[in-house]
């Protein structure tokens, strides 16, 4: 898999346009898909994150965790960014873009439809994919469990009121099915059948944890080929929307590529500056560039309808995801060298 990854971004640009001509080519195959969902979560994208996020759970050293709390560096700034700096960020931005430059292109009424929905994706920090981010730049899996662990429960006390502040609406239906279930798939699920694996493992080879780290070896390739799976059916989705709306996907898109950069820019170089381990600080960034787009979809559907800009918004950020991010990571491990050991 080595030819794999080092050139991750041309398969990943290849599965976009693999997705893209699914979604035109067969439209019928790509709805049937996309129906298949509860609590607006895709089963068969769920399916394939978790096979990314599994090889990352059994790596996940249980012993380490009670030590986390003597390296808080990285915690403090996951939280910090994601609550007090992140929905804030994006909310000045989304403002900025749709009622100042983008002014005499985009209606006034259609202009906070989008605000809307850029706002709730800031407002939603990542749960599943982070830990396929922490996985390529060989973050410490258990401090990325409690980093994401952490957000979760904040999540959900936190997320409703700073939408409602933002947004100025106070009846804000939180979807509770789609938070709690996609903690249980993303985080419970995956960390018990590591946890399992991981048991059976070291106990099979009477304690030496190299078993596990082959295990892993092993399981990586699969890893990758969910990623670039996970890619295709999202592209493939949204395949329609790309084409009919190039233009407003691409001004939607401008914002949240520069709320991206710029928040990936400030926690990793807090994390610099605190002196934070690489192993910590590069999923430390990511988490807080990374959005949890399902709730995101699920609440702008409910509050604004299925075809209301706030939704199309947040749909841009799902299509955005996985090529920012995955150019964050490769920045991330070049500048490896860079950080204390």
């Amino acid at each position: 898999m080595a030819l794999f990854e080092r050139y991750l971004s041309l398969w990943v640009a290849l599965a976009i346009g693999a997705g893209v001509t699914l979604g035109l080519a067969a439209p019928g195959f790509s709805a049937t898909l996309a129906q298949l969902q509860f609590a607006s979560v895709n089963l068969v994208v769920a399916v394939l994150i978790w096979a990314m996020i599994y090889p990352m759970m059994v790596a996940v050293d249980f012993s380490s965790i009670s030590e986390i709390g003597r390296k808080p560096k990285g915690l403090i700034i996951t939280l910090v960014i994601n609550w007090l700096v992140k929905p804030f960020t994006m909310a000045a931005l989304a403002v900025a873009f749709f009622d100042y430059i983008y002014s005499g292109i985009i209606s006034g009424e259609d202009a906070q439809q989008y605000i809307a929905g850029l706002i709730l994706l800031g407002a939603a920090p990542c749960t599943a994919m982070v830990f396929v981010w922490s996985q390529l730049t060989k973050g410490d899996p258990a401090y990325t469990l409690v980093q994401v662990s952490v957000n979760d429960l904040i999540m959900i006390v936190a997320f409703a009121p700073i939408v409602a502040l933002l947004l100025g609406v106070t009846d804000i239906v939180v979807p509770w099915d789609t938070l709690l279930l996609s903690v249980v798939l993303f985080v419970a699920i995956p960390l018990l059948a590591g946890w399992l694996t991981r048991k059976y493992l070291i106990g099979r080879s009477e304690g030496d944890d190299q078993a596990v780290d082959d295990f892993v070896a092993r399981l990586k390739p699969f890893s990758i080929i969910g990623l670039l799976a996970t890619v295709v059916f999202l592209f493939a989705f949204q395949a329609e929307t790309i084409v009919s709306r190039p233009v407003l996907i691409v001004l939607i898109a401008i914002p949240i590529i520069i709320q991206s950069y710029g928040i990936f820019a400030i926690a990793y170089a807090a994390a610099w500056a605190w002196r934070v381990p690489h192993n910590i600080a590069a999923p430390c960034a990511l988490i807080g560039t990374s959005n949890f787009f399902e709730l995101a979809v699920a609440v702008a559907i409910g509050l604004f309808g299925l075809s209301s800009g706030a939704a199309l918004a947040t749909v841009v950020g799902v299509l955005v995801e996985v090529p920012v991010m995955l150019s964050l990571v490769a920045l991330a491990n070049r500048s490896r060298s860079s950080f204390s050991r």
